[in-house]
């Protein structure tokens, strides 16, 4: 990992999961061929370095990926004995992987924690894992101090912060409803841990649950409600146990659960793009990240077009002059209300169908598995370059509107939504948008005339990178410093393209750098694992060997 004659470079890296695992593969790899030496401390206080709270090896077995084996393409370096996610799981369980399946999340984080103690065993004991919780980091004269226990550890050259989704301050809505549940009788829950949410859905038999979110989230917490308390699907249906809550009522602002992924790998390949289209859609990109937002628009749309009505005339679809243009304008300007008059049940039913093959695909949902299969390419125009802020707003606000198709649950999670249904379980009458009325014993819901009382109610909504509601350290102290500064109102963190923090005005924040979500805005599509071990790892690992390099 080092070459004799240099000065070893002193690196803290703040947080261990999958991004810090791939920016720390990368860093080992780029060392072979640089001729820098670094020593790293890698502070991570759970139990899981290398997983993360999201793949949690002792996480539910019911969480599961939004990826089907044939889609996890996170290929371990040369010098990882682990190999592929498919070949390791098929050695440690015995069975081999199906490519239409997808696997819990725990598997995935044992996997990763195999791959997180190759690259320990390579490294000659230069890279540390520090259990402790950073507190908050400085600079000095000497470098950056790390607080993380007392003393605070020797200077360091450069810090990377990967935090995931720090711990934010609660919205107005759910700091009511804390407030609420610890005055009364109404029991307020967390999605996740889902293993705690299981312990305490013991207790829930016969009561009314009412979930707050609609997105993937809600599947696992699905799964938890109804087989973790000894429930089963089967090719009939649901099956109860008894134990599980006599009524759940999931909701959202639009009530519209997200459309399921394509479920066999033929059914999938019908959104691939040619190579020709792949090339005209990165050209696309790379326009469109440095032009003002009507050019970036008009660009991402030309080249969406085409590809998008060839798909849907091979499909059979009868696509009308100009209907995929219309259906793209809808979309940046206020995107979902093309489905604004399908109810709950109709999205679902549909999405279903879509999913399955039973009918052609609409534009909506070929735009949505086109644009997922466009990521990397949209990454890669957009990533390494500096975007214009009102630019980073519109393609970001695109890509994130169609998440609703691009990161859709398993065929399996939407079948069993509508299981329970069927059941009598589950009842999105409340799904969309729904008043409440705080109550002694919980809450009430009530829309369009339906009412319900519910005692329980679980949060599953994932919280937006704004920095200014993280509540943890040590981001929260280097937002309220200015060291931290927002893009813009809505979007994260500024960033270069190695990942090194800018301040307000632009500048480079001498050796800190930050990689992943809370960058949203300089950096774009960061909810996927595949990012986490993708090119901005790469640029990271180099950077931190070039400005080593006067040190030779």
């Amino acid at each position: 990992m080092m070459k004799s004659g240099t000065a070893a470079a002193r690196i803290a890296i703040v947080g261990l999961g999958p991004r810090s695992l791939g920016a720390l593969e990368a860093l080992v790899a780029h060392l072979a061929d640089s001729g820098c030496r670094v020593v790293v401390d890698v502070f991570e206080p759970s139990d899981a370095p290398g997983a993360g709270p999201n793949f949690h090896p002792d996480e539910s077995p019911l969480c599961l990926l939004n990826i089907p084996f044939r889609d996890i393409a996170i290929r371990p370096p040369a010098f990882s004995r682990a190999g592929s996610f498919a070949r390791w799981y098929a050695r440690h369980t015995g069975n081999q992987a199906d490519p239409d399946s997808f696997p819990p999340r725990a598997d995935l984080g044992r996997y990763l924690q195999a791959r997180l103690q190759d690259l320990l065993d390579i490294s000659n004991g230069t890279i540390t894992i520090v259990p402790n919780k950073v507190a908050r980091i400085e600079r000095s004269d000497a470098g950056w101090r790390v607080h993380a226990g007392d003393p605070p550890r020797a200077p360091y050259d450069e810090v990377l912060l990967t935090p995931g989704q720090p711990e934010t301050a609660p919205d107005d809505q759910l700091a009511e409803w804390q407030d609420h549940a610890r005055d009364t009788q109404g029991q307020l829950a967390q999605a996740y841990p889902a293993a705690r949410l299981a312990e305490r859905a013991q207790d829930w038999a016969g009561r009314t649950v009412a979930i707050r979110g609609l997105g993937l989230s809600t599947f696992d917490v699905l799964r938890v409600l109804t087989c973790g308390q000894g429930g089963r699907f089967d090719a009939q249906g649901y099956h109860p146990s008894g134990r599980e809550p006599a009524a759940i009522y999931p909701f959202s602002l639009n009530g519209h659960p997200p459309f399921p992924k394509p479920a066999t790998q033929a059914l999938d390949a019908r959104f691939d793009l040619h190579p020709s289209e792949v090339d005209r859609f990165s050209q696309a990109m790379s326009q469109a990240a440095v032009a003002d937002p009507d050019t970036a628009r008009a660009a991402i749309s030309a080249a969406l077009e085409p590809v998008v009505t060839r798909i849907l005339t091979d499909c059979g679809a009868t696509v009308p002059k100009g209907a995929v243009a219309d259906w793209l304008d809808a979309e940046w300007t206020d995107a979902g209300t093309q489905e604004k008059d399908l109810s709950p049940m109709d999205m679902l039913r549909s999405g279903i169908a879509l999913a399955e093959g039973a009918c052609a695909p609409t534009t909506g949902y070929a735009v949505g598995q086109v644009w997922r299969k466009a990521q990397d390419a949209l990454r890669a125009g957009y990533n390494p370059v500096e975007t214009p802020v009102e630019t980073a707003e519109a393609l970001v606000a695109f890509d994130e509107g169609l998440k609703r198709y691009s990161y859709g649950p398993p065929l399996s999670a939407s079948r069993e939504l509508l299981a329970l249904i069927d059941a009598g379980i589950v009842d999105l009458d409340l799904a969309v948008d729904p008043d409440f009325t705080l109550t002694d014993s919980g809450w009430t819901l009530e829309t369009g005339g339906n009412t319900a009382r519910a005692s329980v109610m679980i949060d599953a909504v994932l919280p937006s990178p704004d920095l200014s509601s993280i509540v943890a350290a040590p981001v929260c102290t280097l937002v309220e410093n200015g060291v931290l500064s927002p893009l813009s109102q809505g979007l994260a963190a500024r960033t270069a393209a190695d990942g090194q923090v800018l301040d307000e005005q632009g500048h480079v924040v001498p050796r800190l750098c930050l990689l992943g979500r809370l960058a949203l805005g300089s950096v774009i599509a960061v909810d996927s694992l595949h990012d986490c071990f993708g090119k901005s790892a790469d640029r990271w690992a180099k950077g931190v060997c070039a400005r080593q390099e006067p040190r030779r």
